[in-house]
């Protein structure tokens, strides 16, 4: 897992079903000082205010309000704390909407548990994690302002080259040819919006799109 520093994170969680949330609570525990726990979006942004938390972990839909109308409102009032949205929404076009708005880490609940604390120690690190199944199918290239897709075979030659594959090993690992490892490579490096391998390998590693992976030594 990346550093996280070594203090536990005060975090508000946000949930308005009663058994996910008395779930997170124990998932939480461990590694952070839960300050808050509320269910809808008007208490969460109450409990913001009061607390003042490292963090906060809520649901995308809530009663009265959503998670993101929270946060824009706390961000247009100069509140700067990480958000983490823990969701059941896996559309593409919903976790770009709240990346661009300010958010922290957007994770599936279909895909919670560890990894909900994988995006925390990623997000106290001070980068942006995405659930990568749905990372993968969406990434929003900064400044570009067009969504960017990444296929499947794609995201076979992101991980390998982030696994510290040269491009020939690639293409033997994938039965083609290096320069269709190359053409692949580049319409990658295009959809991140970088310019080196070594770039391309750190976005990879900030959208979560490859967790586990590091590469061992320099690629092309």
């Amino acid at each position: 897992m990346p550093e996280m520093p070594a203090d536990r994170p005060r975090v508000v969680l946000a949930d308005d079903h009663r058994l996910v949330a008395e779930g997170l609570q124990r998932l939480l525990e461990d590694e952070c000082e839960l300050v808050a726990c509320v269910a809808s979006g008007n208490a969460l942004l109450e409990a913001v205010r009061q607390y003042e938390p490292d963090l906060v972990v809520t649901d995308l839909s809530m009663p009265d309000r959503n998670g993101l109308s929270v946060m824009r409102e706390l961000r247009a009032a100069g509140v700067q704390v990480p958000f983490v949205f823990l969701t059941m929404h896996a559309e593409p076009t919903l976790a770009e909407q709240a990346l661009r708005a300010g958010a922290s880490a957007y994770v599936l609940k279909s895909s919670a548990g560890e990894e909900l604390l994988r995006a925390i120690h990623v997000v106290r690190g001070g980068r942006t994690y995405i659930t990568p199944t749905l990372g993968a199918r969406v990434i929003a290239a900064p400044g570009r302002g067009q969504k960017q897709e990444l296929t499947d075979k794609q995201m076979q030659v992101l991980q390998l080259v982030s696994a510290g594959l040269r491009s020939k090993q690639i293409a033997a690992e994938l039965g083609v040819s290096v320069r269709t490892v190359e053409s692949h490579k580049y319409a990658i490096m295009q959809a991140l919006d970088v310019h080196s391998t070594l770039e391309l390998v750190r976005k990879a590693d900030e959208y979560g799109l490859t967790p586990g992976l590091r590469a061992t030594r320099p690629v092309p």
